[in-house]
């Protein structure tokens, strides 16, 4: 015999299965919405990716081509007009000293002068025969340079004299 409340708890033990039951669809429909969120946001993470793949990273492949050319170029031109100034730098440099060089002998002409203007006179005629000597010894260094390239012209026309005739009289005593 099935009573009433038999019935009742029965009732209750199926609407409570079926509420658990509705709960737990709704917590796997929330779940499921979730996931269909989460894929959503990945297939558009994953859309953006491919669109890059196919797109983006080629016109990014150009725009650092086109840098690394610019760099290049940048690098060459630094590189030119390092040079150019370092060789400008060298000119000036050498011009400087030329102009220090004459500057410094102008000078030290002017205070030989001017300390040879301060001398007695006996001094002032030493220096002068000094000089008059010293243009004297040139002239004959270049008298002793010519005189020893005379010698060796005629010894070696002796030289060659001799051979001659030490070349005739073998000719006169074999013939």
């Amino acid at each position: 015999v099935v009573t009433r409340d038999d019935v009742e708890e029965s009732l209750k033990g199926i609407f409570q299965y079926v509420r658990d039951k509705e709960q737990l669809f709704k917590d796997l429909r929330s779940q499921i919405e979730e996931i269909e969120q989460r894929i959503s946001v990945k297939q558009r993470e994953r859309d953006y990716w491919l669109e890059y793949k196919n797109v983006g990273s080629k016109i990014h492949a150009n725009k650092i081509s086109s840098l690394e050319k610019d760099i290049k170029e940048v690098k060459d031109e630094l590189q030119r007009t390092t040079d150019h100034y370092r060789d400008a730098l060298n000119a000036v440099k050498e011009e400087n000293k030329n102009l220090f060089d004459r500057h410094m002998k102008l000078l030290s002409e002017e205070a030989i002068k001017s300390a040879v203007g301060c001398l007695d006179k006996n001094c002032r005629r030493e220096i002068q025969e000094n000089e008059w000597l010293k243009e004297e010894v040139k002239i004959y260094r270049k008298e002793v340079a010519d005189l020893k390239a005379s010698v060796q012209l005629l010894e070696e026309e002796n030289t060659s004299l001799v051979t001659k005739l030490i070349d005739t009289k073998l000719q006169n005593l074999i013939g």
